[in-house]
């Protein structure tokens, strides 16, 4: 932990994420100053990262795969899944940010089979369809995050697999099996994270449990760097498109 890093980070966080025409241009000014330190902070912020890449990777073929994430930001979350990345047939990396996209590929030079896309998770398609996407806490971050989770069931293959983990917070009457959040939870934590452009959502578990066969849900609470005693709501869903 760099207490001087985490400072500046903190200072970034504080102030908000800045205007902009675009969404684009809206992340590479948040994102841009903080590019080089964006994964020291968070990754004790951002937790189930590993659980879901395992899983997700569990369901890929035993040889080769083809895999994508949406929102990929610095490409830290492919390396979850450590030597493995080596014998997939193709893994790319997908995200509007061109700081964060700049960090990615210095972290994957060298490893050919590793593509860095500067695109929109809402409409990139490649060249055919993959095997397996997911979504590492960017789903919160993207606007029409509906239609990103379309697009990611358009371009697997019939049976891909889908995997996301993100910060959420529940409805007030959620589906039988599912957490309840109380009232306090369910206001605080959308109000917390906006201002960073962060968009906890009590809907994303329902569209993604309509869209796909479900593999996998848990319902977690993890710890907030520098603020004891608060734990920050999230999910692992895995599912798999139907056909």
């Amino acid at each position: 932990m760099n207490l001087r890093d985490d400072a500046r980070v903190l200072w970034t966080l504080l102030r908000g994420q800045p205007g902009g025409a675009t969404h684009a241009e809206r992340l590479d000014r948040f994102y841009g100053p903080q590019a080089s330190r964006y994964d020291g902070f968070r990754e004790r912020l951002l937790h189930g990262r590993d659980d879901l890449l395992s899983a997700v990777a569990a369901q890929l073929p035993a040889a080769g795969g083809r895999l994508i994430e949406l929102g990929a930001g610095t490409g830290r979350n492919l390396g979850y899944l450590s030597g493995r990345v080596d014998s997939l047939e193709v893994a790319e990396l997908v995200d509007v940010c061109a700081p964060l996209l700049a960090q990615a590929r210095r972290r994957w030079a060298g490893h050919d089979q590793v593509r860095v896309r500067e695109a929109d998770a809402t409409r990139y398609r490649p060249e055919r369809p993959m095997d397996a996407a997911y979504f590492a806490y960017a789903l919160t971050m993207i606007p029409d995050w509906f239609e990103a989770v379309d697009n990611a069931l358009r371009l697997l293959k019939p049976g891909g697999v889908l995997g996301v983990v993100d910060f959420y917070v529940s409805r007030p009457h959620p589906a039988p099996g599912l957490v309840r959040h109380g009232a306090l939870a369910r206001h605080f934590w959308p109000a917390w994270f906006g201002h960073d452009g962060v968009r906890p959502s009590p809907d994303h578990l329902p569209y993604l449990m309509g869209r796909l066969d479900v593999l996998r849900i848990e319902e977690r609470r993890a710890p907030v760097p520098y603020l004891p005693g608060l734990r920050v709501p999230y999910y692992l869903f895995v599912g798999r498109k139907p056909g």
